[in-house]
């Protein structure tokens, strides 16, 4: 079989119910139609899992794939990604995270990992490039993220990185994470409870092998031409100096921060949850991960108050609109308390802030009987910690947002796309955003275009309709050969489609035109689209909340129409070529 440079051409299957491992062959045909990340995981996904499989059942698979550059001297390279069929929205499921686990998962040697089976009692998995170690995980179940990894890695070694879950992926909530490095968190749609379901606490990743590039030389080079290009440019200076949470005075200044579980677009008082109230009320030192210049992480210790020394990483601005919009609470160091608990308890900040705020909001209507209101931070944690355990109204929020809203008669209030709830940045603002939340292949994604910032940077006028799908498309498409490679979303603007076909022909030795690119890149998307449909989906739930038509947002007089999606709509559909 030929060898694929960039690659191991290596899968490894591991069966958790019969405790067993394989190694096979990944065909190079497959690698040079889809590269790895997000075009191998879609194509195992779509090939592995049979059709409308219960995600808990122990045939839905975890696959956890590398690109390319993983562990290579390119800057935004240590990313790794993982896909199943989510919990939380029944459909496909991608989730990408980064960090040093990257170098370690790398060296194990395997562009793909894909786990099936369920364990007969909780267990964790000593993955490296000599064999695969199935260890008791009995006195781990229970522990909360950092508890567990810290064990983990106690009695792996300390060469090795560790993904876990904590008590809501046990619990099955199905929108629990997996997390890593103590606050990354691979985040969205309840990977964590797929993990859960399969009795897998976590998995620890070590070893020396190394990737054979086709030009490593030549890849340097342009490493090196990259940085030098791009390290002095206003965007990397922004993200080093604020990070994320930037965006918290850029969206209430144009009124599209979601705020009262989706009734505002401004918070009154956002100045105090913003990056320069993090800043001034925090100590907080810049992370990056390896092979990056960018160093967007913060670490954020907080220096008084009841919250003292408290130390997190993060938080980042999806938290901050979760917490601090939807929930209105105005204070960066309750933000970060909450955060802290979401990365503990294993759950997703986005998903869980939605459902505090829609919890809120029940409570309010005389749905439940809970006394919650907006900003009460303890009635928050309490609602949190319910769900990670599901008790009490946790158990019913635990399922998610369109179970909640069907047993608690308030459809019509929920905010969601085909089950995901979307993130911070309003449609009725953004209206790029809309087609965005409408078409992702995991639900309301904001991350599979990062369409946002066209439209904050002036590049297409976000009113702008008719005409609009095209220059989506070409980001939706560039995006999704970042993930296929895996690259950081944050180095979109300074890498090129030209950087793109070096990067390629450096790494892999193929030689790409644009073209070719995106074909390839519509190839990975349409596999995706095709996960959707066998599980049942039609392209009537390429749809947004009827909210967003009905409510004008009160600040700026700012609404979407339904003809503004249809257009949107049709000429997207068109432009895929899934109108025929």
């Amino acid at each position: 079989m030929r060898m694929m440079k960039g690659f191991f051409n290596q899968l490894l299957r591991i069966h958790l119910s019969k405790k067993k491992s394989t190694v096979e062959p990944i065909p190079e045909t497959i690698l040079r139609t889809y590269l790895g990340g997000k075009g191998l995981g879609s194509y195992l996904l779509l090939k592995e899992n049979p059709p409308r499989v219960d995600p808990f059942s122990p045939e839905n698979r975890l696959i956890i794939t590398l690109g390319p550059l993983a562990d290579t001297s390119f800057y935004g390279s240590s990313r790794y990604a993982v896909f199943t069929k989510s919990p939380q929205t029944g459909i496909y499921s991608e989730s990408y995270s980064g960090g040093k686990i990257t170098l370690s998962l790398s060296r194990t040697g395997y562009d793909a990992i894909v786990i099936e089976g369920k364990s007969s009692r909780p267990i964790f998995l000593d993955i490296s490039d000599q064999e695969v170690v199935f260890h008791s995980a009995s006195s781990l179940w229970g522990k909360v993220t950092y508890e567990a990894e810290e064990a983990i890695l106690k009695r792996v070694g300390k060469d090795s990185r560790a993904l876990v879950i904590g008590p809501a992926g046990e619990n099955l909530v199905k929108f629990a994470v997996i997390e890593s490095e103590h606050g990354r968190s691979l985040g969205r749609a309840g990977i964590g409870a797929v993990m859960g379901s399969k009795r897998l606490k976590g998995i620890a990743f070590h070893g020396k092998r190394r990737r054979e590039i086709a030009d490593p030389t030549s890849l340097k080079r342009l490493s090196q031409e990259f940085k030098e290009r791009v390290k002095d440019n206003q965007i990397v200076y922004m993200y080093r100096r604020y990070g994320t949470p930037m965006l918290v005075s850029i969206m209430n200044t144009i009124g599209a921060f979601p705020t009262q579980y989706w009734s505002k677009g401004t918070l009154e008082g956002w100045e105090g949850i913003s990056a320069e109230s993090l800043m001034e009320r925090c100590q907080v030192s810049s992370i990056a991960c390896p092979h990056c210049f960018m160093a967007c992480g913060k670490i954020s210790k907080v220096k008084q108050g009841r919250h003292e020394g408290l130390r997190i990483m993060g938080p980042e601005y999806e938290t901050i609109y979760a917490f601090g919009g939807l929930c209105m609470v105005k204070s960066i160091e309750e933000i970060i308390y909450l955060n802290d608990l979401c990365d503990r308890l294993g759950m997703d900040t986005i998903t869980a802030g939605n459902l505090a705020a829609f919890a809120i909001e029940a409570a309010k209507r005389k749905k439940i009987k809970e006394n919650l209101r907006y900003g009460d931070v303890d009635g928050i944690a309490e609602i949190l910690t319910k769900i990670a355990y599901r008790k009490g109204v946790g158990r019913i929020l635990s399922e998610g947002v369109r179970h909640v809203a069907k047993v608690w008669g308030m459809e019509e209030t929920a905010i969601h796309v085909k089950g995901l709830e979307p993130a911070g940045f309003d449609p009725r603002v953004l209206k790029g955003m809309g087609l965005a939340y409408a078409t992702s292949d995991r639900g309301a994604c904001h991350l599979r275009a990062t369409f946002y910032k066209s439209e904050l940077s002036g590049q297409i006028d976000p009113d702008q309709i008719k005409g609009k799908a095209k220059l989506f498309i070409d980001y939706e498409d560039k995006m999704t050969l970042f993930d296929a490679l895996i690259l950081c979303r944050f180095y979109r603007d300074l890498i090129t489609w030209e950087d793109l076909q070096e990067i390629i022909k450096s790494a892999c030795n193929l030689s790409l035109k644009k073209k070719e690119l995106k074909a390839m890149a519509s190839g990975i998307i349409n596999l995706a689209r095709g996960f959707n449909q066998r599980e049942g989906v039609t392209p009537k739930e390429d749809k947004l909340p009827r909210r967003f038509f009905r409510e004008v947002l009160q600040e700026t007089g700012k609404t979407i129409q339904p003809q503004d999606m249809e257009v949107m709509l049709k000429e997207y559909y068109a432009l895929r070529r899934w109108d025929r």
